[in-house]
């Protein structure tokens, strides 16, 4: 293109068209309904939040290891047998277990199964509860309950994360009582304690309330485990066990 003026000829050029560029085909097609689970660091989450799925991947993988186990173990020592059991079994029963806090016995019962089934790789042809007592490990029930109150301490000492200290708040009277100094728990209001009974924000108030004072009281981490571990046993396991000092 180009005009006629007196004297010169002027050219115009049109303007360039920006570039195209080709589109990327995706190969994972798009749809538009949502799924019912899904895996958030290790944890399968379902869309009620009934952890059934979970519950079963971690006793479908429990139950791979058992099986690997009991071909070697004919080769292997009850000592070493026990070390290979914690560190392939009971490792996978208490990772996140805290979120199984409120559920009901039937729901926890097939990793109380596979425990049951880890202490008979050990020992054949005897009842479950002498052997748990004999090899120190808590029953599921009580591993998620340690796991729990384990929680609540940091949060009470301040070493669990921010978010925690919302939920735990130590227990401040509104007159000078002797419950003060027993360490407890501030309970959640009522309404939340009738309705939503399975909240861990329920659940690890009342849980920890019931504890005895030597083990609300503890000094360190280290001991709080140990009295804890042995206030656990005497309520699941062996009511003859002495208290915890």
């Amino acid at each position: 293109m180009y005009s006629r003026l007196p004297g010169r000829v002027r050219y115009h050029h049109p303007a360039p068209s920006p570039p195209e560029f080709p589109r990327a085909q995706s190969s994972v097609p798009f749809s538009s309904s949502c799924t019912p689970c899904a895996k958030n660091l290790g944890v399968v989450m379902d869309n009620r939040l009934s952890l059934s799925k979970n519950i079963a991947a971690v006793s479908r993988a429990c139950r791979f290891f058992l099986y690997n186990i009991r071909k070697v173990r004919p080769f292997l020592t009850t000592y070493s047998t026990q070390l290979l059991v914690q560190a392939m079994v009971l490792s996978r029963l208490d990772y996140c277990n805290s979120l199984l806090a409120g559920l009901p016995a039937s729901a926890t019962r097939p990793l109380q199964l596979i425990q049951n089934a880890a202490v008979f790789n050990l020992h054949r042809h005897s009842h479950v509860t002498p052997l748990l007592t004999t090899l120190n490990w808590l029953p599921v029930i009580a591993r998620i309950k340690f796991k729990t109150l384990v929680l609540a301490y940091q949060a009470v000492k301040g070493s669990a994360p921010a978010y925690l200290h919302q939920i735990f708040k130590p227990y401040m009277p509104a007159r000078s009582l002797r419950s003060a100094t027993s360490g407890r728990l501030a309970p959640p209001p009522l309404r939340t304690c009738t309705s939503r009974t399975h909240l861990l924000s329920v659940l690890a108030p009342r849980w920890w309330n019931d504890l005895p004072v030597e083990v609300r009281t503890a000094e360190t981490l280290t001991h709080f485990k140990r009295r804890l571990k042995t206030h656990l046993f005497r309520l699941h396991l062996s009511p003859s066990l002495p208290t915890p000092l």
